[in-house]
């Protein structure tokens, strides 16, 4: 199935932590916080202007992110888990 958000949205595939620290802690999954880090699946087709026309993306596809914390909206897709967020809701691009 192919999923393409409206106007501004981006849907965001969660990139999982890991579940140890540098240190060789295991982390246990009730301790453990949903990761701020994803990667962008699909565009919009991006805000509309006052004149009718559309802003372009600051991201692009596949760019990897960092996104507030309780940003977007989760939704499952064929059993696999996204968020469809606002593009206001990314905080960076990682390089």
């Amino acid at each position: 199935m192919k999923v393409r958000p409206l106007g501004a949205n981006v849907l965001v595939k969660r990139i999982e932590a890991d579940g140890v620290t540098k240190g060789g802690i295991v982390i246990p999954d009730s301790a453990k916080e949903k990761p701020r880090e994803g990667k962008v699946i699909e565009l919009g087709d991006g805000r509309l202007l006052e004149k009718g026309g559309r802003a372009e993306f600051q991201v692009k596809k596949n760019d990897s992110i960092l996104f507030s914390s309780y940003a977007g909206t989760e939704v499952k897709i064929e059993g696999e888990e996204y968020l469809i967020m606002s593009e206001d809701d990314i905080l960076a691009i990682i390089k």
